[in-house]
């Protein structure tokens, strides 16, 4: 039997999407013939060696509408002279392409919704924008009758909006019996992942005016020149670290250095209300007790394994007084720490790969 080949569609430049890793990494496992397309950027490292293709797509635009005409243009080009079994389009913004080549060669066609697209806070923060995306969505969505996405919410918003059946694969990651929590400084406070709009980072940077420790943010994003500006207009720069975005291996250990960690989402829009962030798993199986937002799927895990604090509104005082919670009350942090390295031992990839596994082997009938 031939083997079948799925090519995956992304706007990233690859090494830094974890969640991609694992999903192609576990199909190659399984025998597929993978490939993940991406974007070069200008600093773009070398790729990282993996058990499955990858492809960057150059493009002349960087940013903004250009940029998205360009590389949906350059991204139809290339998939056109590549063979395939299955396209799978990663979030809206590969999603056009996908659909053309998939009706023009005939082959089936997934949609991989990491984020709920349209309400995205950097989209419905502006009119035209958000037209153009929730017309998209309402296109093309309906067309993608097979899909997952993160988490039971998003399911249902697609399933209520667009009738699309789509499944929960949850951006969990591997667990690695190996890792151990070592002794952290404690006045270390994380925050990993997109420094983007949306997040609340202005108001967790001027919470640390009222915080006994230091803030390290790594990652970047279209926030960032806003959070620096708010650093550097309350003489923040003793206490507030910017690292950029690290690799997995130093983002891992990173997290081993620090004592407690932030999750902060605006309720901007849906996509933040009812999302299931990577790095809310991330931080439980780093054993880092985290302070995260009192919104539907955080609280449904968190009644469960009691792994964070949950607070209702992003006011930096409401978030000093839970992170001084978490620094200052030791028995809290350390039972909150044995629950992360319990919880971790469910919320992992191993277990969550199978649903991966049976959703592309009932899709090819296997």
């Amino acid at each position: 039997m031939q083997v079948k080949k799925i090519i995956f569609t992304v706007t990233n430049d690859l090494n830094y999407d974890q969640r991609m890793q694992r999903i192609c990494g576990s199909l190659a496992d399984a025998g597929y013939d993978v490939l993940l397309v991406g974007r070069k950027l200008k600093n773009s490292p070398t790729l990282f060696h993996k058990n499955y293709k990858q492809q960057r797509i150059n493009c002349w635009f960087k940013t903004g509408k250009l940029f998205y005409s360009e590389f949906n243009i350059r991204l139809f080009l290339f998939l056109l002279f590549k063979r395939a079994d299955c396209i799978c389009a990663i979030d809206l913004d590969t999603i056009l392409p996908c659909y053309y080549i998939s009706k023009i060669k005939g082959i089936k066609r997934v949609y991989d919704a990491h984020e709920y697209f349209s309400q995205l806070d950097e989209v419905i923060s502006r009119p035209a924008i958000y037209r153009f995306w929730h017309r998209m969505e309402k296109r093309m969505i309906p067309k993608f009758k097979n899909g997952y996405t993160v988490c039971d919410s998003l399911a249902e918003e697609f399933r209520k909006n667009y009738s699309a059946d789509y499944k929960v694969i949850r951006n969990v990651p591997l667990l690695h019996e190996s890792n151990s929590i070592s002794a952290a400084a404690n006045n270390v406070i994380l925050y990993q992942g997109a420094v983007n709009k949306g997040r609340g980072l202005d108001k967790l940077a001027l919470a640390m005016q009222h915080v006994n420790g230091v803030l390290w943010v790594c990652g970047d994003g279209n926030f960032m020149t806003e959070m620096k500006a708010v650093v550097q207009t309350n003489d923040l720069s003793n206490k507030i670290i910017f690292y950029g975005m690290l690799e997995p291996v130093a983002l891992k250990n990173k997290s081993k250095e620090a004592y407690i960690a932030m999750n902060p989402f605006e309720r901007t829009g849906l996509n933040q209300y009812l999302s299931l962030s990577n790095k809310f798993f991330d931080y439980i199986h780093a054993g880092l007790p985290q302070v995260a937002m009192n919104y539907p799927e955080y609280k449904k895990i968190n009644d469960r394994c009691q792994v964070a604090l949950l607070i209702d509104e992003l006011d930096p005082v409401v978030i000093s007084k839970a992170i001084n919670k978490l620094l200052n009350e030791k028995d809290l942090h350390s039972r909150l720490t044995q629950n992360c390295l319990v919880a971790r031992r469910e919320l992992n990839w191993q277990q969550e790969k199978e649903k991966l596994l049976k959703f592309y082997k009932v899709l090819f009938n296997e």
